[in-house]
This record gives structure tokens, C-alpha cells and sequence, in this order.
């Protein structure tokens, strides 16, 4: 089955939640490949697609740290995050693919920056953005200042204990806690106890 997704300047936004291994990242791959693909002029693996014209494509999808230039994980997503505010503001009309903004740092600054930068690149209503993250307080924050985000996860379906995944958009933002039920059925703190 496969997915729908609608992005314009009433809806630029598309905030993506679900827990790791549901499919966010494989989900916002896809997206992006299937767009530059079809500004190439080549077919695309989609039983429909309808797009205008971008000015490019940016993402944040597996960013490396680059220990030569003194950058970690985390200055690397900053400097990322900065390219793609200056196109913007530039007047670009961008899609524009960020995969767990900020993973790199803690939990607090990962909210707050999600929040803040989340909420500033939604007032830029020619570019299109697809923003993944575990953090599902900040949807939730967004979700009571902007009309202007679309709010989807991908679930966990769970069958006699052990996650299952069925790689399909459902409206709303996860409520899935499936990291620890995980890691126990992995036996890692028995491992480590013995």
C-alpha cells in the first residue's frame, strides 16, 4: 500500500512522527528521491504525482559529523539548518527534507530548537518541508500555534510483544513508546547483569 502526501501553500509543512524502524527516514528517502527524480524528466515509482518546479532540494537526512573541520554531529545539522534558512529568505522555493532535527544534542535544546525552527520555516509558504522527529512534544506545541502543518506518524503495531511495522501515514502524531519494550526484548540489561 502506499502513501499520499499533498503539499501547498495552505499545507507546506508535513510533521512526521513514529518510533525508530516505523519508516520516517525511508518514508522521507523516497519523497526525495521521487521528486528529483521527476524534475530530472525520469519516471518515478508513484501511482501518481503532480509537482511544481522547485528552486532545490535540501535535506538532513544522515548528516556526518567532519572531525577535520572541528564539526560534530550536531554543529553539522546547525550549519545544514543555516544554508537552508538563508535560501529561504533569499525568496528560493525549496523542498526541503529534515530527518530527526537535532538529534545531535539534548533533549531540552532538541525541543526547542525543533520548536523555534520548525515555526519560523512554516511563515515561508513557497518552500515545502517534511520534518521528522521522536520529539512529539513539539508537535504537539505546534499544533496550537500553526494551521498551516500537517500532523502524520507512521505506527507500531504490536503482536505478542514485538513491534510490527506497517509503513502506512495515519493522521496525528505518535503516541508510541516502543524503545525500552526493545531493548528488554533484546535481554541487553540481563546481558549486562551477568
Amino acid at each position: 500500500m502506499g502513501n499520499s502526501i499533498a503539499l501547498d501553500r495552505d499545507i507546506n509543512m508535513l510533521f512526521l512522527t513514529g518510533a525508530n524502524m516505523a519508516g520516517k527516514s525511508t518514508f522521507m528517502k523516497a519523497f526525495g528521491i521521487a521528486l528529483y527524480l521527476a524534475h530530472m524528466g525520469f519516471p518515478v515509482a508513484a501511482k501518481e504525482m503532480i509537482f511544481s518546479v522547485r528552486d532545490g532540494l535540501f535535506s538532513s537526512i544522515n548528516v556526518a559529523d567532519d572531525l577535520s573541520l572541528g564539526h560534530s554531529h550536531f554543529y553539522a545539522e546547525v550549519l545544514r539548518v543555516k544554508n537552508v534558512a538563508r535560501a529561504v529568505s533569499e525568496g528560493k522555493r525549496l523542498v526541503v527534507l529534515f530527518d530527526e532535527l537535532f538529534k545531535g544534542t539534548n533533549v531540552k535544546d532538541a525541543y526547542d530548537g525543533t520548536l523555534a525552527v520548525t515555526g519560523a520555516f512554516s511563515k515561508y509558504r513557497r518552500s515545502s518541508f517534511i520534518i521528522s522527529t521522536h520529539i512529539v512534544e513539539a508537535g504537539e506545541a505546534l499544533r496550537l500555534s500553526r494551521d498551516n502543518l500537517r500532523f502524520a506518524y507512521l505506527p507500531t503495531m504490536l503482536d505478542n510483544g514485538k513491534p510490527r511495522y506497517p509503513y502506512v501515514l495515519e493522521e496525528g502524531i505518535a503516541a508510541d513508546r516502543v524503545g525500552m519494550m526493545i531493548i528488554e526484548n533484546e535481554g541487553i540489561i540481563e546481558i549486562i547483569k551477568k
